[in-house]
């Protein structure tokens, strides 16, 4: 069954060869009131950097944090990304994400795969 449309768009900014691995950026944008569907993981962990609007995040189903534009916010490794969405229902959001892969990792696990 096709997943409705959540509001998100991502596009990969950076991938390049790195010692053991590679460094790999995405780009997310969310639609007003867009999110991430379901919940996920980053087995390297992630670096993540607020472009546009206001994103709020929930790790480990603790309270989710907001942040704005200019803010950034680090991601443990392996840990349960609850909730990614923008936070106005009015106006876009983007941010950029950031990850030091080693050889064969994925940036993202979807607990759901």
């Amino acid at each position: 069954m096709p997943q409705p449309d959540s509001g998100e768009h991502i596009t990969t900014v950076l991938d390049y060869p790195a010692p053991d691995g590679r460094v790999n950026a995405i780009r997310v944008d969310y639609a007003p009131g867009g999110s991430t569907l379901g919940t996920h993981r980053h087995p390297a962990g992630a670096y993540v950097y607020v472009m546009q609007g206001s994103v709020l995040f929930g790790i480990e189903n603790r309270e989710p944090v907001l942040l704005k534009a200019g803010e950034s916010f680090y991601e443990p490794p392996g840990a349960l990304h609850s909730v990614s969405r923008n936070a106005s229902e009015d106006l876009p959001a983007s941010l950029i994400a950031f990850f030091v892969l080693a050889e064969g990792d994925t940036p993202t696990v979807y607990d759901d795969e």
